[in-house]
């Protein structure tokens, strides 16, 4: 994770701060170090983050983590089937003695929102998200009421074939701008885990490690990293090949493009440049795709996992 140099545009406090949070981060989520990254890499490019796995292997507990390093305001929202939108986003109650509408914010209203177990709920109640995550903003009896900044939601789902969930629409889908995998932790790792946190939970001890407004900062300073007109076209050339592409259904969107450069500049300052390079767009490429892309019925009978069309595509796709 360590930067292998400091260029002018990314100053020193850039690196130090995504070092502190990485380490406090790591610090809870053991034996993780590429999650952890892949997580800052989506906070910094101003996305938000899908964490899909089986139960109990620490999605919520990387979301609270991530969470707590940044100091700013954290909510964190249990999807049911019986939440409704407005639980989510607020109401307007109307009050006797007035005889107005006020406004009640609901938990979308923060720096940082856990939704956790998001397909536990029903369609409806997840598109209640739809317009906090494109837009930034709540829209309630037609006025609208715009988010904190900066605004991330960091979402846990468990697999489809789980009982008792709903599976994510492609609209919702496409709004996160990752997905990660968790996976089991590794054998030392886990032992680590069952020996030393009998008495003692790291996530209780984790405190803030950055200021709101340093983060606002190294968004800014994300913002600002060079994509030539060369690396454009080298992703629009991958976008329109998942496009073409005969085992897939449906491939990526403009967004997921767009998010797709997001993402590879934040990999680039996280590794101490200020321009994007191939590299940068390969490496954050799954994590991009891998929610968004729906493969064939053939192609999915056949035992073909998106991965595996990810990793061709940009194998085959030449820099231009």
């Amino acid at each position: 994770m360590s930067a292998n140099r400091t260029v002018p545009s990314l100053d020193s406090a850039f690196q130090s701060n995504c070092q502190r949070i990485f380490d406090a981060v790591q610090s809870v989520i053991t034996g993780k170090p590429e999650a952890v990254t892949s997580a800052l890499t989506v906070l910094l490019a101003q996305g938000h983050l899908l964490l899909e796995d089986v139960p109990g292997v620490g999605k919520t507990m990387l979301a609270k983590s991530l969470a707590r390093s940044v100091n700013g305001s954290v909510h964190r929202i249990q999807f049911t089937p019986d939440l409704l939108p407005s639980d989510v986003t607020g109401v307007s109650v109307y009050s006797p003695q007035t005889h107005e509408f006020t406004f009640h914010p609901g938990p979308v209203f923060a720096n940082i929102v856990i939704a956790d177990e998001i397909n536990r709920a029903n369609a409806k109640t997840q598109s209640a998200l739809l317009e906090c995550m494109e837009e930034q903003q709540v829209t309630v009896d037609s006025i609208t009421h715009r988010l904190e900044q900066p605004f991330m939601v960091v979402a846990t789902q468990n697999p489809v074939e789980s009982e008792g969930t709903f599976a994510l629409p492609e609209a919702q889908r496409d709004r996160f701008m990752a997905r990660l995998s968790l996976g089991y932790p590794q054998r030392d790792a886990e032992i680590t885990i069952l020996t030393g946190r009998h008495e003692f939970d790291p996530l209780e001890a984790l405190q803030a490690v950055v200021q709101l407004a340093d983060l606002r900062h190294m968004i800014e300073q994300v913002k600002a990293v060079t994509v030539t007109e060369r690396l454009g076209a080298y992703v629009v050339d991958l976008g329109r090949a998942t496009r073409e592409h005969p085992q897939i259904a449906l491939g990526a969107s403009p967004r997921a493009l767009i998010q797709w450069v997001r993402a590879a500049k934040a990999h680039a300052a996280i590794h101490g440049r200020d321009h994007v390079l191939p590299e940068d767009v390969r490496s954050v490429a799954e994590m991009v795709l891998n929610h968004r892309l729906i493969l064939t019925r053939r192609a999915v009978a056949d035992g073909l996992g998106a991965s595996a069309v990810i990793q061709e595509l940009v194998a085959s796709t030449p820099v231009n």
